[in-house]
């Protein structure tokens, strides 16, 4: 009987089990990268309902470009840039220009840095917002700058992580529903991979958390103890590996949330 089991194996010595779960893991993994992937940084319309909001917004904008164009000709050096021509990169879909200093929304939306704190602060300064472009509340808000406005000093990137610290702070503790943290994966997912390979990302102490609950996740799924086993339920069997797959993926989503929150406690 132990010598048809041997003969029944794809690979000498390890079992079909083994091979199922690693097969699963990877299918899985590959999926889940692709689909956050996928979704990179969406620019979008404005959704009708904030359309209101938007436009006076766009109204204050166009007031502080033509206040700092007159200081500008009075031969004072403007401090802040608030006008931006549509270059071909991301666009603002508040003030319909390229995207500087980008902030991006747990939804994944990007917006200019300016257009988004003029749009909260002229808004509702003591609540969350919703984003102008799907109307989710935002209760986290992602630099998302350039290499070149990273390294750059001005006054208006100073402000703009200021404005977006105090953001963070504020909301990004608020209490979260299923829906609502399945929503913000793929953003937030996307961010932390990105920051986890990343020179100047993520702490160590969180890196090592995270690669713990991946390693953990990994044996689950080769491990030929299941809730589910494969060979007893068939298909089936598989929910409880995907479960598992998924409840990693918001914590990771969590913990990279407890970082934002932490770097505006910082700033």
């Amino acid at each position: 009987m132990a010598s048809y089991a041997r003969r029944t194996n794809l690979i000498e010595g390890v079992g079909n089990e083994v091979l199922l779960g690693l097969s699963a893991f990877t299918g899985a993994l590959i999926a889940a990268l692709y689909f956050v992937n996928s979704r990179g940084q969406q620019t979008g319309t404005i959704h009708p309902d904030s359309e209101g909001n938007v436009a006076t917004t766009r109204e204050r904008l166009q007031n502080e470009a033509e206040h700092v164009g007159d200081v500008s000709l009075g031969g004072a050096r403007p401090s802040r840039r608030t006008h931006h021509r549509n270059d071909g990169q991301l666009s603002c879909p508040i003030c319909l220009g390229s995207a500087v200093l980008a902030v991006e929304t747990n939804c994944g939306h990007v917006f200019c840095g300016h257009c988004m704190v003029t749009y909260w602060q002229h808004q509702t300064w003591l609540g969350a917002i919703r984003c102008p472009s799907c109307r989710t509340q935002v209760s986290l808000l992602l630099l998302n700058f350039t290499a070149e406005e990273h390294a750059a000093d001005s006054d208006e990137r100073r402000e703009v992580i200021n404005k977006i610290n105090q953001y963070n702070r504020r909301f990004s503790g608020e209490p979260r529903t299923i829906q609502e943290y399945l929503q913000d994966l793929p953003t937030l997912l996307r961010h932390a991979f990105h920051e986890f390979f990343s020179v100047g990302g993520l702490m160590w102490m969180f890196r090592f958390r995270i690669g713990i609950l991946v390693l953990a996740a990994f044996l689950y799924l080769i491990s030929p103890l299941d809730i589910l086993p494969e060979a007893v339920f068939g298909i089936i069997g598989f929910l409880d590996d995907i479960f598992i797959i998924l409840l990693l993926a918001i914590y990771i989503s969590i913990i990279y949330r407890q970082v934002i929150t932490a770097r505006a406690g910082d700033g």
